[in-house]
């Protein structure tokens, strides 16, 4: 009789329970095996640490609102907390459903018979995990974009004026002779780029130097025909996902080109890689983008619901009402699915009535 030496998965209860050791606190002991083996699990698949430990700390809040171990969890318990995520702690749907897939998650490797977790709960406590995530008590994924309906991209006026207002503000530290003409003219350029390539705040924040590149169907632009954006948001658990924007907009090429070759070396740090460096050396960050948008922002009384992320939304909207293919913007984006880049979409009354009395016109014809 061939014998066949059982394996234990990681992750599993019979990896991380010691046998025959006695526990003061049995329940919490439990516990934090079962966080230790969906660690394991999780590992064992090539998730990083920056993914697994938000999740442990979302299971452990979880915990504490049910007041009970995941061997007493129920779907009401699910009900109630994610209640209290929308009604009390108003959280966005895409948020809470980030939520609930992750003890979704949990629950799930818990209640799987080859993790052996249901039989070692029952043994110690006399009752075991039940699946509590249930497509009647989550949220479902109806759409690949669901940001705030009431964001909105620039109109042209008002991103004419910001950019221009940006410029001002590197004129007026040259003529005053004051410390930051060099990081004014950084961050003009950076939300000239930030609109001429499409980009998101942390993809720009994270651009090197060497990220454009030629694009021999562009030759007039040099050595700034393309941008390889390396960092683009990533799916859950994955690496971030790269795309090659081609360059289109003359003038954003000018602008960023100017401030390579002219400006940045004046920051000193020749060895550092960054695009956009700080006076200390160190890369420009998100939040620094962002506390310079809403100061301009601010300065020219603009609508508080204007954001960084509007620029980008603005690109889009632009660039079809200028008659660009959807297919290409889509691509430029990086969006997988048209509905996101429809919601980014926001043309202008004159461009849909344009655009209506162009499909309208051969109906009409000969009347």
């Amino acid at each position: 009789m061939v014998h066949q030496q059982k394996v234990a998965l990681a992750g599993s209860a019979r990896m991380e329970l010691v046998s025959g050791v006695v526990q003061l606190r049995p329940e919490d002991a439990m516990f934090d095996a079962m966080l230790r083996g969906w660690r394991a699990q999780q590992k064992s698949r090539g998730l990083k640490d920056e993914t697994i430990d938000p999740r442990e700390r979302l299971i452990r809040r979880f915990l504490d609102f049910a007041n009970e171990y995941p061997w007493q969890w129920t779907p009401a318990h699910m009900d109630e907390w994610s209640t209290s995520l929308s009604s009390e702690k108003h959280l966005a749907p895409s948020t809470i459903r980030s939520y609930q897939g992750t003890v979704r998650l949990f629950t799930e490797l818990l209640i799987d018979a080859r993790y052996g977790w249901g039989p070692a709960c029952e043994e110690a406590f006399g009752a075991y995990p039940v699946a509590i995530a249930h497509e009647w008590n989550t949220l479902p994924h109806l759409q690949d974009y669901e940001g705030d309906p009431e964001a909105r991209p620039f109109t042209r006026e008002e991103l004419q004026r910001f950019l221009d207002y940006a410029d001002d503000q590197v004129a007026r530290a040259v003529k005053s002779k004051r410390k930051g003409a060099l990081a004014a003219y950084r961050d003009a350029t950076l939300f000239k780029v930030i609109y001429g390539w499409g980009l998101r705040r942390t993809e720009t924040s994270k651009l090197d130097v060497v990220d454009f590149g030629r694009n021999p169907k562009a030759r007039q632009f040099g050595r700034y025909g393309t941008l390889n954006v390396r960092y683009g948001k990533a799916k859950k658990g994955q690496p971030p996902r790269r795309r090659n924007v081609l360059s289109v907009m003359d003038w954003a090429v000018e602008a960023v080109a100017d401030y390579v070759e002219n400006v940045r070396p004046r920051f000193g740090f020749p060895e550092h890689p960054a695009l956009w460096i700080t006076e200390r050396g160190g890369r420009l960050q998100p939040g620094s983008i962002n506390d310079r948008f809403e100061a301009y922002r601010d300065a020219l009384k603009l609508p508080k619901d204007l954001v960084p992320h509007s620029i980008r939304h603005s690109y889009v909207t632009h660039l079809t009402e200028d008659g660009v293919d959807r297919r290409f913007i889509q691509q430029q984006v990086g969006h997988e699915c048209d509905s996101s880049t429809a919601i980014y979409t926001h043309v202008s009354d004159d461009f849909m009535n344009t655009a209506l009395s162009k499909a309208l016109a051969p109906a009409f014809a000969g009347v």
